[in-house]
């Protein structure tokens, strides 16, 4: 059984990712944590905050003191509070998924740091689907690269503050390294959306002379998101060192 914390659990993301720890058989929620002063710390379970009914875990405004409750901690949280709940993971020795986006290329290299001594999960998205599409992208550009217009669009809540999206850039990414590999120099459009409670929605079109090919991945719920992130933990089990993200937890490299 995997001991597992969830850093932001009031959060919309932090509540479905209690849930999903909750659902999952070979896990257990060991720990809960809200930012310094947040609401309900030391008085409200966390099962409850996420409408699972109590699970014995208060929630707690300092995840240092319960790190030692757990083996991984999911955070899907902001940057700057990331890199705090990476620093108490390293001085307690313990393993990190993170689903953080709009992180610095400094910040990022602080995760690289952290890699080298510790086990983390970092990845845009933890959707299944999202990374079976990133794998069929990369496919489309080595066929298609160099013939075609390419746009990325992106939609998302209108409280997401990075643009474009983690998950965008990164298909981005993929497509460039297939095209680079191919001999091409492709350029690709980014266009973002922010509006409403749109969960996300990525869609990136291949535009050629008189056809296109469009792959979609529209998420209807963040329970996509959760169940992945807890099967990353999961996986982790193992894991003593290094930098890894879902297509590693998929065995698609």
């Amino acid at each position: 059984m995997t001991k597992i914390a969830v850093v932001g659990a009031t959060g919309r993301m932090g509540k479905v990712l209690i849930t999903a720890v909750s659902a999952n058989e070979k896990a257990t929620l060991t720990a809960a944590s809200v930012r310094p002063g947040g609401e309900g710390a030391g008085s409200v379970d966390a099962g409850a905050i996420a409408g699972v009914g109590d699970l014995g875990v208060l929630l707690v405004d300092d995840l240092a003191a319960v790190i030692n409750q757990c083996d991984v901690v999911i955070d899907f949280t902001t940057p700057q509070a990331t890199l705090e709940h990476l620093e108490i993971c390293a001085n307690a020795n313990k393993k990190i998924v993170v689903g953080t986006t709009g992180f610095s290329p400094e910040q990022l290299k602080q995760l690289q740091t952290f890699s080298e001594s510790h086990a983390i999960v970092f990845a845009p998205n933890f959707s299944i689907g999202v990374n079976a599409a990133f794998h069929l992208l990369g496919v489309a550009a080595e066929i298609l690269g160099g013939d075609v217009e390419i746009d990325i669009t992106e939609a998302h809540h209108k409280h997401k503050i990075d643009a474009p999206s983690g998950t965008a850039l990164r298909m981005g990414e993929i497509i460039q390294n297939s095209l680079s590999l191919n001999g091409h120099d492709d350029q690709l459009n980014y266009n973002s959306i922010r509006a409403g409670d749109i969960v996300g929605e990525h869609t990136v079109m291949f535009v050629g002379a008189g056809e296109r090919i469009e792959i979609t991945h529209r998420a209807m719920s963040r329970m996509n998101f959760a169940t992945g992130a807890v099967r990353a933990a999961l996986w982790l089990e193992d894991k003593s060192v290094g930098m890894f993200d879902m297509q590693d937890v998929l065995g698609l490299k």
